[in-house]
Order: structure tokens, then C-alpha cells, then sequence
């Protein structure tokens, strides 16, 4: 796909709402698309995560593992971001993530993210709270399910 084409999808993020067409434009030079098939794994749970992704099309499910089998916490679509953490600082996967139909999306890559931050500071704040408010939910949505991961 052209970069024009990955600068409409980014346009569409919330999280990057505060970028300029010329910043988007930064960001989509470094990007990298995948095409996940039905089923396939995305990422694990607990890996070392270096990267965000976002949706172009299809559906991904996050989920994690307990005693009693898989638990589905949440499934995202088009414009939704997974790992934005991976793209501020060093962190580990807390969910895993599949494709649950034929799935493309774009790799953001930590260390061009981490320049542009520097290049323009003035939206490390609002992505900042973006982050966090993205952060909490999921922590909420693992801690609803936290009984079920229970191995006692």
C-alpha cells in the first residue's frame, strides 16, 4: 500500500489525534503491514514488546490463558491500537493477542515513535494521557476476569 494510504488509517487512531499530517507522515515512513490469518497469533502474553500495532482490517481477540482454558477479554477492530505501551517504554505483553478473521495491520516501531516524540514534544503529554486511560481500561477488563486466572 502506498505511505497515503497508512497516513488515512493513522488519521483515524485517537491516539494519535494530536499529530499533524506531517507528523503522521514520519510515523508511516517506518511502518511495516502484516497480514495475519485466521487464527494466527499476533503476539503471546509475557513476551518482551518492542512494537504497537494497528488495525486496518479485520478483528483481533485478546485474550489469556487459565486454569480452565482460553479467556477472551476483549475484541478489537479497525483503528484500534494494541501495545501502545511498547511504544513509550520497555514492557511485556499483558494479554496475547489472535487474528479471528484474515487481519492487516501496521507495526509501529518503538524507536522511530521514541524520535518523533523528541522531535516534537508537545504531544508526548496528550499521548500521555491517552495512553493511560487506554492502560486503565485494560487493566480493568483483566481484573474483571481475574477470578477465572485464579490457580488455587
Amino acid at each position: 500500500m502506498a505511505i497515503e494510504d497508512d497516513i488515512r488509517i493513522l488519521e483515524t487512531v485517537g491516539l494519535f489525534e494530536t499529530f499533524t499530517r506531517d507528523q503522521l507522515r514520519l510515523l508511516a515512513f517506518g511502518t511495516e503491514r502484516l497480514v495475519l490469518r485466521e487464527g494466527r497469533e499476533l503476539y503471546r502474553e509475557g513476551q518482551a514488546a518492542d512494537c504497537a500495532y494497528v488495525i486496518d482490517r479485520g478483528d483481533i481477540s485478546l485474550f489469556r490463558e487459565g486454569p480452565s482454558g482460553r479467556i477472551i477479554l476483549k475484541t478489537v477492530g479497525p483503528g484500534a491500537v494494541l501495545g501502545e505501551m511498547a511504544i513509550i517504554a520497555q514492557t511485556k505483553r499483558l494479554t496475547s493477542a489472535m487474528a479471528e478473521s484474515e487481519t492487516e495491520v501496521i507495526r509501529l516501531n518503538r524507536s522511530l515513535f521514541r524520535r518523533i516524540l523528541e522531535e516534537y514534544p508537545e504531544i508526548a503529554a496528550a499521548l500521555h494521557d491517552q495512553i493511560s486511560a487506554d492502560l486503565t481500561e485494560m487493566i480493568e477488563a483483566i481484573t474483571k476476569y481475574e477470578h477465572l486466572f485464579d490457580e488455587r
